[in-house]
């Protein structure tokens, strides 16, 4: 059986993904995470092995990747604002850190990489649904980042053999994701904390939800196929901002849903942007199932129960 490496395997989606491998009975698998948001706690009954490290120190790479031959590559800094306000720390977490983690995997004879890419972020305000043909213009530094990062995956495969996909997520949600600040969640944190919710802009944007049940399998379907490339991870199905809120409220109830406020829309944001997942579909079976009522229920479960 390979033996499978996760960077940021700590966090909301690595923690899920882990999960969903062990369920498919991988047994070999290494966490690599600096444990900056997602703790070692968050693996929960994981009897794997773990290494705290971050992606610029080559040391702690190199000793994570012995023996490995698969690495999925979800670290990442992936705050649109933030790195508008600091990119210099953006391109160092996701384009010198994605940089080193090739080299040590060139070194180390790694076969397979699965790269988490975006959508949105790097293709910019193109018209939807977005697709791997359209040419990125990347409106903020983590769309940049996100794109050197697939350019840099696909040099390795061309130059070295590494079978590097990227895959492009649209906008995740579901249990586990407490410390992100993706829409989904930070309006669940914000409704028990019993704050008003913040919509920049008139809540027309438009993006794709997808549940991380569904990222999660496509993932673990991704690993086990020679796909390489990019390829759009979404539902292809387009929901307005102000959609979303109707379906939290439907879930939550009239009594307990706190006023919205909407303020001026936000620099470097795109406004609409959903996805074709033709490609996914043919090349490793990808097929999403969760509606957003479905996933958004869960995920209110989770917070509440938790």
């Amino acid at each position: 059986m390979a033996k499978i490496l996760v960077t940021g395997g700590c966090g909301f989606i690595g923690a899920n993904l882990v999960t969903e491998l062990e369920q498919r009975g991988e047994s070999d698998i290494v966490v690599f995470d600096n444990e900056s948001l997602g703790k070692r706690e968050n693996l929960i009954d994981f009897q794997g092995a773990f290494v705290k490290g971050d992606l610029k120190d080559c040391d702690a790479l190199r000793k994570a990747l012995e023996g490995v031959e698969t690495v999925v590559h979800l670290a990442a800094h992936t705050r649109v604002i933030e790195s508008i306000e600091n990119p210099r720390s953006n391109f160092d977490d996701n384009v010198i850190g994605t940089f080193n983690l090739l080299e040590e995997c060139r070194h180390a004879g790694v076969k397979r990489l699965i790269n988490a890419s975006t959508g949105g972020a790097i293709l910019g305000e193109a018209p939807s649904p977005v697709h791997e043909g359209l040419v990125p213009q990347p409106l903020s530094a983590y769309g940049a980042s996100k794109l050197a990062a697939e350019g840099y995956c696909s040099a390795y495969s061309g130059s070295y053999g590494i079978k590097c996909a990227s895959l492009r997520f649209s906008n995740i949600y579901g249990p586990r994701s407490y410390h992100k600040d993706s829409v989904v969640a930070r309006f669940i944190k914000q409704i028990l904390a019993g704050e008003e919710l913040v919509i920049y802009g008139d809540g027309s944007q438009v993006r794709d939800y997808l549940y991380i049940g569904d990222l999660v399998s496509g993932i673990a379907d991704a690993i086990n196929s020679n796909c390489v490339g990019a390829f759009q991870l979404g539902t292809q199905r387009p929901t307005t901002l102000n959609e979303l809120l109707e379906v939290l409220r439907e879930v939550i109830g009239e009594d307990a849903f706190p006023k919205v406020h909407y303020v001026d829309a936000r620099a470097g944001e795109v406004h609409t942007t959903w996805c074709d997942i033709t490609k996914a579909k043919d090349a490793f079976g990808y097929n999403p199932t969760t509606l957003l009522p479905e996933g958004v229920k869960a995920t209110w479960d989770w917070f509440t129960k938790t």
